[in-house]
């Protein structure tokens, strides 16, 4: 009964009772863990009392979405970067860019699995829980750094092919590359530097003589954990604004205006090789012609396939981020917005795996030496079916 005079009216004036949550409408900034193993937390409608095997149901959901996911992309990564290291042709400018996307796509999916966690509550202290969420956010912002400069490369070797290599891309190449990884890791370290909303429990000495009631009855547990670590104590809405508005969507525009001025320069080329064809020919349309006519078309489905799988699932996630911090909905918390989140950033992260393995160069080392071993095991199934 002692546990149940917690519930006072002088403290609470309002609960809402949930299938798995129980809210309280008053907002008190603290988080403390309440008994029968629930956790109390604290958001912006209130406080939230969480249930374990909820929490354990979600974490379960992340673990099958991800680390599948996360297999194949480390995995192709792997595959993809021992092609060219094993290939002196490779070690280029261009494949320089490409291998640093590939590091960064590895990281990536190393990381895939605890960047939907982000979104769940944890029992960490302040320095551990800084290192949860700022190293995920620093390796996705350089793989989408990388990914937009790749882009950017190749962009100018189609606008230019007689001088990209006087565009300071090439000529300053470790200049370019520590511009694809310094500024991620500096604007991800912000929080770390003071950009938070971390509020140490031992400071949190505004609480009336009311709220402290629920400290003094529940210190016993309290003393046990650590601070209840949140994706909102460390990123405040305006660090989330900014990164959103100012970092991804802006990277987002340029690799689709980039990608669609490439498109139309392949088109007008198309249209001139063919003005070429009927007037050496004389023929309305060659065979020739409907090769190239036939290229184009799978040009262009394959870039719209692979932005509809790719980057829509991705957009969908952001639109729901943004959407939950303007409107106040807790969505960290549904299972759909942990499906979008698991869905779009893996898909993104398979981007370049597509740029690596439409390259048959990339792959041509791993190729002969499958093909060896493939030999080698015929050989050897052969020579037994002789001496039976």
């Amino acid at each position: 009964m002692k546990r149940m005079n917690l519930y006072n009216q002088s403290t609470i004036r309002k609960i809402v009772v949930l299938p798995r949550e129980i809210k309280l409408a008053r907002p008190i900034d603290c988080a403390v863990p309440m008994f029968s193993g629930l956790t109390l937390t604290a958001d912006g409608d209130g406080l939230t009392i969480m249930d374990p095997e909820d929490k354990l149901s979600r974490e379960k959901l992340i673990f099958y979405l991800t680390v599948p996911l996360s297999s194949i992309i480390i995995f192709t990564n792997l595959f993809i970067i021992i092609g060219i290291a094993c290939n002196r042709q490779l070690h280029n400018t261009p494949n320089y860019f490409f291998l640093s996307l590939l590091v960064a796509d590895l990281c990536t999916g190393i990381t895939l699995p605890f960047i939907p966690r982000m979104s769940l509550d944890r029992q960490l202290d302040f320095r551990h829980c800084l290192v949860m969420y700022i190293f995920p956010n620093f390796l996705f912002l350089s793989f989408l750094f990388n990914l937009v400069m790749v882009h950017y490369e190749r962009y100018l070797c189609i606008v230019s092919p007689l001088h990209h290599s006087q565009f300071w891309v090439h000529r300053c190449f470790p200049l370019a590359l520590l511009t694809v990884w310094l500024p991620p890791l500096l604007y991800a370290s912000l929080p770390a530097f003071g950009w938070n909303n971390w509020i140490e429990a031992a400071s949190n000495k505004s609480l009336d003589s009311n709220e402290t009631f629920w400290r003094s009855q529940t210190s016993h547990n309290a003393s046990k954990e650590d601070e209840v670590c949140s994706y909102k104590q460390v990123f405040p809405k305006a660090f989330i604004y900014v990164e959103v508005c100012g970092l991804v969507l802006p990277a987002m525009l340029c690799i689709v205006c980039m990608t669609g001025r490439v498109l139309w320069i392949a088109r007008k080329q198309l249209q001139d090789i063919c003005k070429l064809h009927r007037a050496v020919d004389r023929l309305q349309t060659s065979d020739q012609e409907q090769q190239l006519n036939l290229r184009y078309a799978k040009c262009v489905a394959a870039v719209s396939l692979t932005f509809l799988v790719c980057w829509v699932p991705y957009i969908i996630y952001q639109l729901m981020s943004v959407t939950a911090l303007q409107s106040g909905v807790s969505l960290p918390s549904s299972s759909l917005y942990i499906i979008m989140s698991c869905t779009g950033i893996g898909s993104m992260a398979v981007i370049p795996l597509i740029l690596g393995l439409a390259n048959k160069q990339y792959t041509e080392p791993i190729r002969r030496v499958m093909l060896k071993l493939r030999n080698r095991w015929r050989r050897g199934h052969s020579d037994r079916d002789i001496t039976i």
